[in-house]
């Protein structure tokens, strides 16, 4: 018996990164995945063969998070195919590094509506869910060190971060009375598609590598284990919290000052 057996996950973003290794960590531990793809459905259907290779049943869907009746369609396709899930975890996100003048509110919104009302959406599908049966459940929210960290050129996914953990929290006091864990992760720079371009590149790597303290990025597995963790039930006293991965980075915050 794996510690997620007879559980159903939704993940989105999952067709990639740290959402894909997730999704193959929950199945290795008995869940059942509904992956979710926005425009790499290869990279979906890949996730999805790692689901099933690890024993679990899985789902793909075109989801786009920014959109109310896509996110709907989604959950509604879970209840049919799989069950009402247990689990969430909105780890789906994009990002706009730019200067914040020549930043355009079409820009701007559209990282907030990705990186705060999608999550939003999908949590409050979630929750509709877990009422009807009664309460319990796991949502986990994938932030960023930069929930907490400001970074020049990225006003709007700081911004948006900063947001979804303030959601993480008053959520995780709602919901306790349903027994509800709401929990978030604050990834420093791990290896994705998203970071690939930065952290492969010698000159970035040299100008970059000596913030961190553990001298490298981390890797998708590390944060799916913390994942893992959290959707499992020796979780079930934890609420309201935003676990930092990021190899020591947060703490050179001020370093030098």
């Amino acid at each position: 018996m794996g510690k997620l057996t007879g559980k159903i996950a939704v993940i989105t973003g999952s067709d990639s990164g740290i959402g894909q290794a997730m999704a193959t960590a929950f199945a290795r531990e008995g869940a059942d995945v509904a992956v979710t793809w926005h425009t790499d459905e290869k990279g979906a259907q890949a996730t999805a063969e790692r689901v099933r290779e690890a024993g679990g049943r899985c789902i793909v869907c075109q989801l786009d998070v920014t959109n109310e009746a896509s996110v709907k369609a989604l959950f509604e396709a879970v209840d049919a195919q799989l069950g009402a899930p247990h689990i969430l975890v909105n780890d789906a996100g994009i990002g706009k590094s730019k200067a914040f003048t020549e930043l355009t509110l079409d820009e701007f919104d559209q990282v907030l509506k990705t990186d705060l009302y999608g999550p939003f959406l999908c949590a409050r599908e979630f929750v509709t869910r877990r009422q009807s049966e009664g309460g319990g459940g796991k949502l986990l929210n994938i932030t960023s060190v930069h929930d907490a960290i400001p970074s020049p050129k990225n006003v709007a996914y700081g911004a948006a971060k900063g947001g979804l953990l303030l959601m993480t929290r008053s959520l995780a006091m709602e919901l306790a009375p349903m027994k509800i864990n709401v929990n978030a992760i604050a990834p420093g720079l791990i290896r994705t598609p998203m970071t690939m371009e930065r952290v492969d590149d010698p000159k970035k790597r040299e100008e970059e590598m000596p913030r961190i303290p553990w001298h490298r990025p981390g890797k998708p597995e590390e944060v799916a284990e913390l994942a893992l963790y959290l959707v499992s039930p020796e979780s079930d006293y934890v609420t309201g919290q935003d676990f930092v991965i990021d190899g020591g980075l947060e703490m050179n915050w001020g370093q030098g000052a």
